[in-house]
This record gives C-alpha cells, structure tokens and sequence, in this order.
C-alpha cells in the first residue's frame, strides 16, 4: 500500500472513532502529517510506508513537540527493512511508537489493545507481577519452581516478580501451566520521554529569525525551534504556549498562516505570526506582530495582550 493510502486509512480510523484533526496539508519532508485530538488525548502522528525511513532527527522533533505540547508522538507504517509489521505489537524507533495499520484499527475501532512489544532480542509481554506474587503464594510455589515452568533461572523470575518484561515464550509457558493469563496490554499513547536525549544541538539561526528568538527567550518565554514543521518554533511560558511563525511575504505567509491556525485549534493552543513589516493585524485568524512591535514589548503580557486583541 502507498503511503498516501496508509495516510487516508490512519485518518479515517481516527475520525471514526471521534478524533478531531488537522486537514491534510500537503507538505512534505515534515516530522508529522496530522495532529488529532479526543478528549485529553493529543496525538503527533507520522506515517511511513517503510518505517525504517524514521530518521533520529525527525524521531527527536516529533518527541519534542509532543512532549511541549503534551501530547503522544506516534508512527504508523506497514513495514521495516525485515518484513511486514505484524499485528498486536508495538514497535520503537528512536523512542517513538510504531503500529501497523491494522493494529491502530483494532485498538481505535474494537478497543482491543497490542500486548507484545519489540525490543532487542524478540517479542516481549509485560508480565503482571502483582498477579504473579499471587499465584505463587496461593500455590505455595518456590522461586525455583516457577523458574523450571518458565525455563529461566531464579534470577530471572525474582525480576519478573519485581516487573520486568518476558519474552513471549516465557509468558505463553506461564500462562499455560498456571492456567491465568499475566500478559498486560500496552497503551501505544503512553509516552515517556527521556527529554534531556531527545534534542539535537539548537539549529542555527540567523537574521531575523535569531533576533525574534532571542527577544522572546529575554521576555521570558522557553523557544523551541523548530525544522521540520509547518510552524518555526514552539514558544512557552508557564501556562501559555504558542505555535509561531516567522516571516514570510504573500501568499507563502498566507498559506504558512492557514496551516498553522488550523494546527493549532487542534492542539488547543494559541498561534502568532512575527513578520518584519505588518500589513495586516491577523491572517487566517493568526495575529501578525511586526519586529518593531515586539521590540517595544516590555514583558511577556505585552504579547500575549497583542495576541489577545488580534485573534480571529
């Protein structure tokens, strides 16, 4: 199946299942190509044909806008260099999650989680350790004994009890001589990120672009710039954070504004344009502000205030 396809089905799963999403924007060589939101769930979704072509740089974006903007980054795809994905797994490249088509469509549509995940080593079950306990002090059973059912030492059946993963062997071995199940779902959505490996060195910026960042790094906001995103960069303070774009003249600012304010009534977050020279107080519903107005911005209140009054 061609990626646009992959595309179309991820959307129409989403959709059906009631999550609100971006329209398709058509750019390529972006870290994500729709943004959908259900309740408190925000997911930052890329799709790939070969998920093999997730690089580290586009794995390390994705995370961290998610994570700015706490939501789940996500992938799906329908193979690597070693085959077919299969179904009911979830699989990791560079921290990110990937699915295949069908399993997003039996956890979306029939609420049936995946319960293997791919790690090093093969297919892994996270083991219910508090269940495990259980059965071992009901049935009287010693480390040792359960390490012969299972096949592994009682090392290794001590870090089961205590919450590592099994390899699905061990947990079908498990399951089938205690007679219980012990393998836990797995939420794909459940992101955890180790922010401080997540971020290559800051781009490097230059003319205007490094002199509004700078400006509002001074007024108090956090920048995260960004490269592979319909935005510029991720600006945030305390409560407040803000999709912005930069520059941009006609229609090229006209559509850089359409994206980004459709994004952002997604993401639930404000949006600003910053352009050298304003001709207009908001495009597309995103307030413009002018260099020379954010220079006169004594604080971050100034802006939010500009943003406030110039929204559409």
């Amino acid at each position: 199946m061609k990626r646009d396809a992959i595309v179309k089905e991820t959307r129409e799963a989403l959709a059906k299942t009631g999550f609100f999403l971006s329209r398709p924007h058509g750019e390529r060589g972006l870290c994500f190509d729709m943004v959908a939101r259900r309740d408190d769930t925000l997911l930052i979704v890329k799709v790939f044909q070969n998920v093999d072509a997730l690089s580290k740089e586009t794995a390390q974006e994705l995370k961290a806008i998610a994570r700015t903007l706490d939501g789940s980054p996500l992938v799906v795809g329908e193979r690597s260099g070693t085959g077919a994905l299969e179904d009911g797994v979830i699989y990791s490249r560079f921290g990110v999650p990937i699915l295949c088509r069908s399993t997003l469509h039996e956890f979306l549509e029939e609420g049936v989680p995946p319960f293997l995940f791919s790690a090093p080593g093969g297919l892994y079950v996270r083991l219910d350790a508090t269940a495990l306990r259980r059965m071992r002090d009901e049935r009287g059973l010693s480390l040792g004994a359960l390490a012969e059912i299972a096949g592994v030492s009682r090392r290794t059946i001590q870090m089961y009890l205590e919450g590592m993963a099994a390899t699905l062997d061990v947990a079908m071995r498990l399951e089938d001589v205690l007679s219980e199940s012990l393998a836990l779902p797995v939420d794909p959505f459940a992101f955890v990120d180790d922010a401080a490996s997540t971020r290559d060195p800051a781009p490097r910026l230059e003319g205007f672009e490094r002199e509004l960042f700078q400006r509002l790094q001074r007024l108090g906001y956090d920048v995260l710039p960004t490269i592979r995103s319909p935005f510029d960069a991720l600006s945030k303070r305390e409560a407040t954070t803000l999709l912005t774009g930069v520059g941009g003249v006609g229609s090229a600012l006209d559509r850089k504004a359409d994206i980004v304010s459709n994004i952002s009534r997604v993401v639930e977050k404000d949006s600003v344009m910053f352009v050298v020279r304003r001709a207009r107080m908001s495009i597309r519903g995103v307030p413009v502000i002018a260099r020379e107005e954010l220079r006169r911005a004594k604080d971050s209140d100034d802006v939010e205030e500009m943003i406030s009054e110039r929204k559409g």
